[in-house]
């Protein structure tokens, strides 16, 4: 076990990323929003990316927003490949993407957290990288530490309904129903 004594704090806001080695630790909070994280075990290198939206839509803006998967992950691909690795020798995981307001949208399909939750599968697959995990779904928060020293991803979901203490979980498991977990 990898202990880093004074790691690099990243903290991610809806539309931002961040790519860095192994003294990094990157944090977020997520509702609807997915962050996805990319790790590369043998460099020890690492990033993560929050975005709001599935899609940008018709607009003509040629500047890359983070708010949008597609140009979020685009951003986190132009760190990859500068360090020449082949995409599938990364890790992804993959975490958020809760319903906020379940009474509110019921009737409403799709609803923005399944879009979500959608384009992240999309864009991993359209880019040749392997899922290892995820935590998507569910209702309320969950905030995300990611180590890159390590690979390792704490999740804490706050379910709207109830708060359940951290459990860990092991890294091939894929989880729907864990509140927290260790990836």
């Amino acid at each position: 076990m990898i202990n880093i004594l004074h790691p690099v704090e990243i903290f991610l806001h809806p539309g931002d990323y961040y790519f860095g080695n192994r003294d990094t630790r990157i944090r977020t909070v997520l509702g609807s929003c997915v962050s996805i994280t990319c790790w590369h075990p043998n460099l020890l290198l690492g990033g993560m990316c929050h975005y709001m939206l599935p899609e940008r839509g018709n607009s003509e803006c040629s500047t890359p927003d983070g708010r949008y998967a597609d140009a979020a992950v685009a951003m986190l691909l132009l760190n990859i490949d500068n360090i020449g690795v082949p995409y599938k020798e990364y890790q992804v995981k993959l975490f958020g993407g809760s319903s906020m307001f379940p009474k509110a949208y019921k009737n409403k399909i799709p609803q923005i957290h399944v879009q979500n939750v959608q384009a992240a599968r999309r864009l991993i697959k359209q880019h040749g990288f392997r899922c290892v995990a995820e935590n998507l779904g569910g209702f309320g928060s969950r905030n995300i530490i990611f180590e890159v020293w390590s690979g390792d991803v704490w999740v804490k979901h706050r379910n709207m309904l109830s708060v359940v203490d951290p459990v860990p979980v092991h890294e091939k498991n894929r989880l729907k129903k864990n509140p927290v977990s260790h990836l």
